[in-house]
């Protein structure tokens, strides 16, 4: 596994110097864009728009509009706006991880020590995992600021970046009814049915089906065969009432 950013996690005056690796694999399919007509590769091509002439990519820089003009900015300017962000993950407080709606959640990153046995990261591993808290910070990946978490996740520490406050919409245009009134019978039934429900957490248990289906209709299809499509069975619960359709759902649990 290759690092994608190294520095260190800043823990009061303790440094620990880490690498960071992405902990996330996309499985998505890579599908290429082809002409309809004789299915050949579409290409996209960096061009000038005054000489309409493509652009070797050593040639391209990044630039701000400012005023009626660009002004260049080069990688050392991204460091020089927060040195310190750029290198080091530096946690400024702690917090249950309970506590972190999962609205605010990006994308997470694995740690792990620059150095051999590196007791440092072995304490705030062993410390977070104690009190169940996690550790909030601000950093700097790929010229971009992010919020996040420091939190352990079995032998290693995680590094998730969160959303900012301000990135979350409000409600107001949802146009939510909060004037609907539900019984107690019927809050009951609901609270009975999501018992019947629970269960421990295990996201093993879960794979992307639809991932694995499209991968069977274009081995199907390269074949030369038709692909088979599986008609939609909807489910319905009998009655239009709120609580039958409740009594049928935990029915339809119990003789499952």
């Amino acid at each position: 596994m290759r690092s994608i950013w190294t520095g260190s996690i800043g823990f009061g005056l303790v440094s620990i110097p880490v690498k960071l690796y992405s902990a996330v694999q996309e499985t998505r399919l890579d599908l290429d864009m082809l002409d309809s007509r004789d299915h050949a590769h579409i290409k996209f091509q960096r061009v000038n728009e005054n000489t309409k002439k493509e652009v070797p990519y050593d040639k391209i820089v990044k630039g701000y509009k400012y005023d009626d003009d660009y002004v260049i900015i080069e990688e050392a300017d991204f460091e020089a706006a927060a040195p310190e962000k750029t290198k080091e993950i530096v946690i400024e407080n702690f917090v249950e991880i309970a506590a972190v709606n999962p609205m605010f959640y990006e994308t997470s990153y694995y740690t792990a020590p620059a150095t051999k046995r590196n007791k440092a990261y072995a304490l705030l591993l062993a410390a977070l995992k104690k009190s169940g808290k996690a550790g909030l910070a601000r950093f700097v990946l790929r010229s971009t600021e992010s919020l996040c978490i420091v939190h352990p996740v079995d032998q290693a520490l995680v590094v998730t970046r969160i959303r900012f406050a301000q990135q979350i919409r409000e409600q107001e245009d949802l146009e939510l009814d909060e004037k609907i009134e539900v019984s107690k019978k019927e809050l009951d039934m609901g609270l009975a049915l999501i018992e019947q429900y629970t269960e421990p957490m295990d996201l093993t248990k879960y794979k992307d089906e639809y991932h694995d289906e499209l991968i069977k209709i274009i081995e199907q299809k390269a074949k030369g065969k038709r692909p088979t499509i599986k008609k939609l069975k909807p489910v319905k619960a009998k009655g239009d009432d709120l609580y039958d359709q409740l009594m049928s759902s935990l029915s339809a649990k119990k003789g499952a």
